[in-house]
């Protein structure tokens, strides 16, 4: 799989020359793309995006592939009481998963290991979830929020009561000062930021024909389900939540570094993109967290946009699981980050890690045979407590804001 993922970077990077020729000839020709160039264009575009997510979906099936095995050998090599025999084609833990042993309150089968995850116990009987399982519902999480991706600071918590983090909003500052004058005095200010834990659930239903007839990886689908919905839900917020029984949006909380021009229905020049940069201070600028947030539409954008020099500002990445670069910076994309727009804030840029996400008592994941009994479906509840919060709100993540008009 390797080679081929190989092969599938390198295309990438042929269609991608092939793309900036095109736009090249138009520039060395002092002209706009016409009709059937910006078709071949976008066809390209086109091309990088299906590459980009043929070679994620590899990626991850490999992983797959091998947290599956390294559970079933975990699962394997579990002493077992003298006499018992484990049985040859079903794990107990697929037993349990399709229905095979029911019950109100479901003990765990013998040789597997659980994590509590959650506060008390179980209910409606349901279990905790796995090991394994509890890093596929993670996994999705991260893989669906662009925030979550760009490497933020996560806290997790076993409770969810509030925390309440200390920061400075201003430092003491030093004067020139004259013989015998009195020294001005300069305290530096302090904040705090609270988090919290507001909850997100989903719930999957199944009949019981097909948890019993079923052939393909019923955890892995179910987790893939659950973790998809629970970070789509959450994700939104984590970019434009309000803060008011919400978490407050990266987007939310942080300052503008760059207003477009006009005439342009807010879109972003090279020249805007230089100036968002740069308006990060060092600092923050220079962190391996800081970085790129925007849709995918205004990243094709950005894919055209050369500086004084005539290089492209954004670089593709030649190696499997590094983010592409733009000014350097690696770029990630969310599709709930504004589009391009007048007085939109369409592009992120600053240090993520300054971005706080709290996930308080894990995930929860529970099984009910009883909540759907006249149907006989089986239910399955998935439940995280999160928030985020940008905490150095003194311009550690900037936006982009179209022109007014």
């Amino acid at each position: 799989m390797q080679s081929y993922i190989k092969a599938l970077q390198e295309r990438r990077a042929n269609v991608w020359e092939q793309a900036k020729g095109l736009l090249d000839a138009a520039e060395g020709e002092k002209r706009d793309l016409t009709a059937e160039e910006e078709q071949t264009y976008q066809r390209l575009n086109g091309d990088l995006d299906a590459i980009d997510l043929r070679v994620k979906d590899l990626t991850e099936a490999e992983q797959r592939t091998k947290d599956a095995e390294a559970a079933f050998k975990g699962l394997l090599d579990k002493p077992q009481e003298q006499g018992r025999q484990k049985p040859a084609e079903e794990s107990e833990l697929r037993r349990w998963a399709r229905g095979e042993i029911r019950g109100m309150s479901v003990a765990p089968p013998e040789g597997v290991a659980f994590r509590d995850l959650v506060k008390g116990t179980a209910t409606a009987g349901g279990n905790t979830v796995p090991t394994t399982f509890y890093g596929q519902l993670i996994a999705h999480l991260i893989e669906v929020s662009g925030v979550m991706m760009a490497g933020p600071t996560v806290l997790n918590t076993a409770s969810g009561e509030t925390i309440e983090v200390p920061v400075t909003t201003a430092h003491s500052s030093a004067a020139l000062t004259a013989e015998g004058t009195g020294i001005t005095e300069s305290d530096p200010t302090f904040a705090k930021r609270s988090l919290a834990a507001y909850k997100y659930g989903v719930l999957l239903q199944a009949s019981s024909e097909l948890l019993t007839d079923t052939g393909v990886d019923l955890e892995g689908y179910l987790s893939m389900q659950a973790g998809r919905a629970l970070g789509n839900a959450f994700g939104v917020h984590a970019i434009t939540g309000t803060g008011t029984n919400q978490p407050t949006g990266v987007v939310t909380s942080a300052s503008t570094g760059k207003t477009g021009g006009t005439g342009v229905v807010g879109a972003f020049t090279a020249d805007d993109l230089i100036d968002l940069y740069y308006s990060v201070i060092a600092p923050y600028r220079n962190s391996t967290s800081c970085g790129w947030l925007m849709r995918d539409a205004s990243l094709g954008a950005a894919r055209k946009l050369k500086d004084l020099q005539g290089q492209y500002l954004w670089q593709p990445s030649i190696q499997v699981g590094a983010p592409d670069t733009l000014l350097g910076k690696p770029v990630h994309t969310d599709p709930n980050v504004a589009a391009t727009a007048l007085s939109a804030k369409s592009v992120v840029f600053g240090d993520f890690s300054q971005y706080f996400v709290r996930l308080a008592g894990g995930v929860r994941f529970e099984r009910s045979d009883d909540y759907a009994f006249n149907a006989d479906l089986v239910t399955y509840r998935a439940i995280i407590r999160a928030d985020g919060l940008t905490i150095d709100q003194t311009g550690a993540i900037k936006v982009f804001a179209g022109g007014a008009s």
